[in-house]
This record gives C-alpha cells, structure tokens and sequence, in this order.
C-alpha cells in the first residue's frame, strides 16, 4: 500500500532546505565583503605614505581595466557586486530573523547563553550598526562626499583628514570598526560552518583562529589611519 508523506514533514523539509539556501547567500555574500574590505583597508593605510601616495592608488583604482573598460568602469562593476552583495546579505539576515522569531513566538522566561560569545550574540544589531555606517560613510566619502569641515571635496586625502580630524566622526568610525571586528569574528566561523568547512574539532579551532585574525587585522587596520589623524601625526 503506497505511503504519503505527511504536509507537515514536507513543508518542515522545504523550510530547511530554504533555510541553509539562506545561510549559504549570507556566507558568499559575507565572503564577497571580507575580500572588499581587505583592499579597502590597504588602500586606506596609503594615507601613511602622505597625500600623493593616498591620491594615486585613489586615481588608480579608477583606471583598473583602461582602455579595455572605460575610466571608473571596473570601480562601477566592483560598486554593482557589493551593492548585490550588501542586498542579499541584508535579506537573507532579515528572513533568517523573522523564521527564528516565528519558530519561538513565545521567548524564554530565562534566556542562555551558555556556550555562546559576545561576537554571536551582537551579530544581527552590529550589522544594523554597520548598515547605517555603510550609508553614512557613502555620504561622507563617495556619493555626497560631505566635508564638515566646510573645505574642498575634491581631493581624497584632504576630505578624509579634514573628516577624522573631527573628533566625534573618528568616534563614529571607530565604533563602527568594533562592529565590525565583532561581526567578521562570528561571521568568518559561521560561513565556515554553512559551507561544511567545520567537520571536527581542529577545523572549528581553525575557523574561529581565521575569524579572530581577520577581526583584529581589518578593524585594527581601519581605525589606525582615523586615530593617528586625530592625534595630528596624518596631516594635510
């Protein structure tokens, strides 16, 4: 006599599988922007050379590809990739948060956290933290290119040491940079773990050493340049 599967097992089955598909979309995407910000943060610490080292490599990313591709286009199609990235990342932590909210409508009177760390705990609202800096640091430096400071924003080092010379933006940023480091400190070990790359002990050991370094490099890396312009050692 055939067998049928019940519909609520095939609807839990298909909810599974949408939601590894899920898990899978954050970790490529959250791979895309940890080989952004890796460059990213090289280019910032050009600052260290002075203003024409930090203007070349600014003029040069813009030259990528010339004359196969026109001048900016390979900085246009590397924007394409991280605004799809930065789409997917967001609406698959978006549709991850809501089916955790549905599977426990009703929350604990004592909730645990044993086993877990601070990194995991802040992931969802130190990526809103770092939504919000994304947008604000667009402004600042590349679609509004805002100088508070009130001079020329046409040259890219002058906007940036006129921005983080102003005590309260390198606060912002460096906030933001501690977001980051906790978010890439969690974040690097879970897309491990969605890509099965955590099978035993020693891999797990691994990915959240990766996750630690990675952390410390790239949020390190990015506040260096803000603080010592603060403390007058980057000047114009």
């Amino acid at each position: 006599m055939p067998t049928t599967t019940p519909p609520a097992l095939v609807k839990g089955a298909r909810a599974s599988r949408s939601t590894i598909a899920l898990k899978m979309l954050m970790a490529v995407s959250g791979l895309v922007f940890i080989g952004f910000v890796l460059m990213h943060m090289y280019g910032n610490l050009k600052a260290f050379g002075g203003h024409d080292s930090f203007n070349e490599y600014a003029h040069h990313i813009r030259e990528i590809g010339v004359p196969l591709l026109p001048y900016e286009g390979a900085l246009w199609i590397i924007r394409v990739v991280l605004i799809v990235a930065l789409v997917v990342h967001v609406a698959s932590a978006a549709a991850l948060w809501r089916r955790a909210n549905h599977a426990r409508p009703v929350k604990y009177v004592v909730k645990k956290s044993k086993g877990s760390t601070l990194s995991s705990r802040t992931m969802r609202w130190g990526g809103l933290t770092l939504l919000f800096f994304i947008i604000w640091h667009l402004l600042n430096f590349t679609i509004g290119k805002i100088n508070v400071q009130g001079g020329p924003t046409n040259d890219p080092y002058n906007l940036m040491v006129d921005s983080f010379d102003v005590w309260w933006l390198t606060a912002i940023y460096l906030v933001a940079m501690v977001a980051l480091g906790m978010h890439l400190h969690h974040g690097v070990f879970s897309a491990a773990q969605t890509l099965g790359l955590t099978n035993n002990d020693k891999a797990r050991r691994n990915a959240k050493t990766l996750g630690a370094i990675l952390a410390i490099v790239i949020a390190g890396g990015f506040s260096l340049v803000p603080i010592f312009i603060l403390a007058g050692v980057i000047t114009k």
